[in-house]
């Protein structure tokens, strides 16, 4: 039975010029604490899909990111949230799209995994759903954050604040979950590639595991994650290799963002070709980085 444990997470990618170094500070800090929160579970012998639930809602509830409590505003001055899972060992998945009022929208994701007969539940259906299963909801101000609403004033969209965790327990089970608040004045309804399987998720224990952040639209015209999978199945490429190629073709549509990816050996990768992305992993060495440049 395998029994190595490893953990990568991110925080989103784009411009990030202009964060000074005790936003930085910041940053990696509520990286730390997120990979802590999902290694502890997999250092316990808890399943990865524990892991990347625990990491995802660490980054959620902190207003830094753009998931969760410090989601950005749309084109209506409102917040609408995605998110989504998926369990390498068995393929299943769930996610939710433009959600207002789930506090958590990876307990939702998994809730839909876990519990329906679904992979995707969206807008009201999807709150009425988690308000069944007993998720907290909130009012959509629970959202706000002045720094996002000063950001929906300055017209910024170049920080994909997406967070997103890959993990793999000491059974050799992968998994990934991803959630987003999309990016500042996006037109209400609108759908990126985060909830959508094998475009900003996908985990299969036969490949990989991954988790992108980047422009949404991009990631779901070439079906990013499920790419770096496919590579490594197909071609059998390893999972740098696999990872590096399917950001590469993001160039030809002039995408950019970046992604993390882990495989059954412990190995991780974290490439990205925008300007930087909030990152970090723990090996499965034990080995620790977190790092927003290069």
């Amino acid at each position: 039975m395998p029994n190595r444990i490893a953990i990568a997470v991110h925080g989103g990618a784009g411009v990030m010029r202009n964060l000074t170094l005790p936003q930085q500070n910041m940053y990696c800090k509520a990286l730390e604490s997120a990979l802590d929160a999902g290694h502890q579970i997999l250092a316990g012998g808890g399943a990865s899909l524990d892991a990347v639930t625990a990491a995802v809602v660490a980054l959620e509830d902190d207003p830094l990111f753009n998931a969760g409590r410090g989601a950005v505003y749309n084109a209506a001055g409102k917040h609408e949230l995605d998110a989504s899972i998926m369990d390498g060992a068995t393929l299943r998945a769930g996610a939710v799209a433009a959600v207002s009022r789930i506090r958590n929208p990876v307990l939702a994701a998994r809730a839909v995994m876990e519990k329906s007969p679904h992979v995707l539940l969206v807008g009201r259906g999807a709150e009425q759903f988690a308000r069944q299963h007993g998720l907290p909801l909130v009012r959509n101000t629970y959202f706000n954050t002045q720094e996002r609403r000063e950001a929906l004033g300055k017209g910024l969209k170049r920080h994909h604040g997406t967070v997103g965790a890959v993990a793999l327990d000491r059974r050799g089970n992968l998994a990934a979950a991803t959630s987003t608040g999309g990016y500042t004045g996006k037109l209400p309804g609108r759908v990126g590639d985060t909830p959508l399987i094998g475009a900003g998720t996908y985990a299969d224990n036969s490949s990989c595991a991954v988790s992108g952040t980047g422009w949404g639209e991009a990631f779901i015209r070439i079906a990013l994650a499920h790419e770096v999978s496919a590579r490594m199945r197909h071609r059998d490429e390893g999972i740098v290799q696999a990872s590096k190629a399917a950001l590469k073709s993001l160039v030809r549509i002039k995408g950019d963002g970046g992604l993390i990816a882990l495989d059954r050996r412990g190995s991780i990768t974290m490439p990205f070709n925008s300007e930087g992305m909030l990152r970090g992993c723990i090996h499965a060495d034990g080995r620790r980085v977190v790092k927003i440049y290069r």
